[in-house]
């Protein structure tokens, strides 16, 4: 009789770990589930413009911050979900990845003053004595409501990186001659010596970001060349991204003082309201440098304020001229301060009257990087190349992430990673 309880028992826990599983195979990453959250920021502590990615074991921390518009303090919990290279859920117990619980609650928070838009503040450092990561590979971290998973608030990835694999790479232009001025090409090799890779074609995973992007970013490709310990992967065909322009920018660290960017601003007794200039199309446009922050944010002041709880919001209007609609195509402002989404909160609207998109975005003081894209109605591709222009003398920043599934793991291992800039490290 214990015998086939024992057995029902593992069953039903089966069962319930693969429901689970489906379920968190639904969440978006870095995704905002609720309009009253704002400005989430998960980078390395005291660089606000960095990848969330630390090394396993270094003392290395990073800080989520955010915002929530609703001027009452609530009981956040967090938590952080081991997962695959494809960000899939790794079906593993949370003991066995994380050190410390599983669930916490976050502790540190600060109401707004001086800011006309009320709010609270949220602030963790991870890892932190009650939750620490004791594998590499990609976390994704979710915040929500009163220890109840079903009240997501929002989702970030985050990644714990342990070096076992010594990556190297270069920037360079196509050989094609389609693309020989608009894109630029990443090579990379990998050299492996000392894991244990009898099937590098399966055992190994390698993911290329541009700027920090996880909605472009190319995955699934395989060594062209393998000689010796070392994997090469520089097929022509390969590793390919648009060069885009610089990114475009707006400096909101000051509602008071305008910059060449802000057209006027608006003061009224419960806010403030921000005109940026007319963005034009660049597509016809010859490259120009222009130092950016390859398409990121930060909360800053130019006043003596502490940007995380005395910084202002502002709904900020953007418009772009445009002397008739893109047919069959909708019009978004896209970057990090989107979470890199196309959605109906950051999508223009055709003014034929004024023969320009405009729309609008609730912004926190901050300097913010941005570009506009274009979705494609049938095929539901993103591409800024009818708004910004392509060329391959942009400078851009690449993140080489590398994977690694041991024979018989049950996940994928982050194992290494490169970071690459388009014009120091050209070739």
């Amino acid at each position: 009789m214990k015998k086939v309880a024992s057995t029902c028992f593992t069953l039903i826990a089966i069962l319930t770990g693969f429901h689970l599983s489906a379920q968190e195979n639904k969440i978006t990453p870095d995704h905002v589930y609720h309009q009253n959250i704002r400005t989430v920021k998960l980078n390395r502590t005291g660089d606000p413009v960095s990848l969330p990615l630390i090394t396993l074991n270094s003392g290395e921390k990073l800080e989520l911050n955010f915002d929530d518009l609703q001027y009452e303090v609530k009981s956040y919990y967090y938590t952080l979900v081991l997962c695959n290279a494809d960000w899939t859920p790794v079906r593993m117990n949370a003991i066995e990845y994380l050190r410390g619980f599983s669930e916490n609650q976050i502790q540190d928070y600060r109401f707004s003053s001086v800011a006309l838009q009320k709010y609270v503040h949220y602030r963790v450092e991870i890892p932190n004595k009650n939750c620490t990561p004791v594998k590499s590979g990609n976390y994704l971290l979710k915040v929500y409501l009163d220890s109840d998973t079903n009240k997501l608030a929002f989702t970030r990835r985050m990644m714990v990186l342990e070096n076992k694999a010594n990556v190297g790479g270069f920037v360079s232009q196509p050989i094609n001659p389609k693309v020989f001025r608009t894109s630029q090409k990443v090579n990379v090799s990998i050299n492996t010596k000392g894991l244990n890779l009898p099937n590098p074609f399966d055992q190994l995973k390698v993911v290329i970001q541009q700027n920090f992007r996880w909605d472009n970013a190319i995955t699934g490709i395989k060594p062209q060349f393998i000689k010796g310990d070392v994997l090469e992967y520089n097929a022509e065909q390969n590793i390919i991204f648009p060069g885009m322009k610089e990114w475009r920018w707006i400096d909101l660290r000051s509602f008071r003082l305008q910059t060449e960017r802000v057209e006027k601003t608006d003061y009224q007794r419960t806010g403030t309201t921000v005109f940026a200039m007319p963005d034009f199309p660049r597509d016809n446009q010859v490259y120009q440098y222009i130092k950016d922050i390859n398409g990121r944010y930060f909360p800053a002041t130019i006043d003596d304020y502490n940007p995380n709880f005395e910084g202002d919001y502002a709904r900020v209007n953007f418009v772009f001229p445009a002397k008739e609609p893109f047919a069959g195509y909708d019009l978004y402002i896209f970057g990090e301060l989107t979470d890199y989404e196309c959605n109906t909160a950051n999508k223009l609207v055709y003014n034929g009257a004024r023969r320009a998109y405009e729309g609008a975005l609730f912004l926190k003081q901050g300097f913010y990087n941005y570009v506009y894209g274009l979705i494609d109605r049938t095929t539901n591709q993103f591409s800024t190349e009818y708004t910004e222009g392509d060329s391959w003398e942009t400078e851009n920043v690449y993140t080489v992430l590398v994977y690694y599934r041991a024979l018989g793991g049950r996940y994928d291992e982050l194992i290494g990673q490169l970071n690459l800039n388009s014009i120091q490290n050209r070739r």
